[in-house]
């Protein structure tokens, strides 16, 4: 099949790039990077493991960070307000 493909410069200079490394045809240059971006995007996405969170013990000087007053009086005392 023949078709008239307008490629991006920086993909035309790495297809360019790889067709001098290994002396290929420009075809078939294209033809094997296509067949590889294909099995990439066919190719069912691997499930990623969970992503997991370890808690840690504050100094216990800090405050609660979930009351925000707390946290900015002991960040800029009393006279934050």
């Amino acid at each position: 099949m023949q078709t008239t493909l307008t490629l991006e410069d920086d993909v035309a200079l790495r297809l360019e790039h790889l067709q001098q490394q290994t002396g290929q045809p420009f075809k078939d240059v294209v033809n094997a990077a296509l067949r590889v971006g294909l099995d990439q995007l066919e190719a069912p996405a691997s499930p990623r493991p969970p992503y997991r969170l370890t808690a840690v013990a504050l100094h216990p000087r800090l405050p609660r960070l979930d009351n925000i007053a707390e946290v900015l009086t002991v960040a800029e005392g009393e006279g934050y307000r």
